[in-house]
């Protein structure tokens, strides 16, 4: 379980790919402390398990083994070698929930549809597939790149975000262009509801 507060970006070092998954190697600082094979790591959302850690000089190089479902299921087939990813550890029993309960699967990609600035903000629209938008509402979370963010509108097709300037420095949204994907994931607690509501009216 995540919170969707970003605590670093890492850089995509190595990427090996095969007919069965893919090989990924980011570079990363604060999110290695303590870090160990089999723990997990959200990267762009996506909670991936640690298979290695080495070092190259001063890199920290943290590995991981994707699935190729997973790899074309999010934006982490569009990465490169160089290509910025948002980075957040899980949460602790005893820690913080700053964002909102999170947990690391991409509901579906999206694509930014509108990007500009608006003072000292930006405002972010973003066109999403049916499967996410049915549990998206007005003021409530969302997790875009594994970041948590609050709707402020909603459209039959998608949805509109506005980002503070914090935000938008410690993130990857800072590179996001028009037409880019992003990983999206709805609010866990809409899932349920949903769920519930739907076994009430089968009884």
């Amino acid at each position: 379980m995540f919170t969707g507060i970003v605590e670093e970006t890492g850089i995509v070092n190595t990427i090996v790919p095969s007919d069965q998954a893919i090989r990924l190697a980011v570079e990363a600082n604060r999110c290695t402390r303590g870090l160990k094979p089999g723990d997990s790591l959200a990267l762009n959302g996506c909670c991936l398990t640690v298979v290695k850690l080495t070092a190259r000089g001063r890199l920290r190089l943290v590995w991981f083994d994707l699935l190729r479902e997973t790899w074309e299921r999010t934006n982490l087939q569009f990465a490169r070698p160089g290509t910025e990813l948002n980075l957040e550890r899980p949460l602790r029993a005893d820690g913080r929930l700053d964002g909102h309960f999170v947990t690391g699967h991409v509901d579906g990609l999206g694509r930014i549809s509108r990007w500009e600035r608006a003072g000292q903000d930006h405002v972010l629209e973003i066109a999403a597939p049916p499967e996410v938008m049915r549990y998206v509402v007005d003021k409530g979370s969302i997790a875009l790149d594994g970041i948590s963010l609050t709707v402020a509108g909603v459209s039959r097709k998608g949805f509109r975000i506005w980002i503070i300037p914090h935000t938008f420095e410690v993130t990857v949204l800072r590179q996001r262009q028009l037409g880019d994907a992003v990983n999206l994931e709805a609010d866990i607690l809409g899932k349920y509801v949903e769920k519930l509501l739907g076994r009430r009216g089968r009884m």
